[in-house]
């Protein structure tokens, strides 16, 4: 019964700080692609629906973004100056202060959290 009663308690205890942290809050979006970005939107990864994130971040540019979702996922997409239209996907905003949009001239993204 003891041993029970304590692989129990050890159990709740170990998911208790993955529950406390889950969810997706309010990051700053910094954009480092060499390029303005125009039309930022956001959805769940795994879904369709868009949702406009902010209207434009400037080369180099840091944004504030106010933000609440209990998935961690997403994926973010923008226009790009010049033409063209980057995609960021499996973006993980859990416990991400900032996140960095990265860019190749070949059209390769990729994110830095910090």
């Amino acid at each position: 019964m003891n041993k029970r009663l304590f692989a129990l308690a050890a159990l709740a205890f170990s998911a208790a700080p993955a529950l406390a942290f889950a969810g997706a809050t309010n990051f700053t979006l910094v954009n480092s692609t060499d390029a303005a970005l125009s039309s930022i939107a956001i959805k769940r990864t795994g879904t369709t629906d868009w949702k406009p994130l902010s209207a434009s971040a400037s080369a180099g540019a840091a944004n504030n973004v106010n933000f609440s979702d209990p998935d961690c996922a997403f994926d973010l997409k923008a226009s790009v100056a010049g033409g063209g239209t980057a995609l960021w996907s499996g973006v993980n905003l859990c416990g991400t202060s900032r996140l960095t949009l990265r860019r190749r001239p070949s059209g390769e993204t990729w994110v830095d959290y910090d």
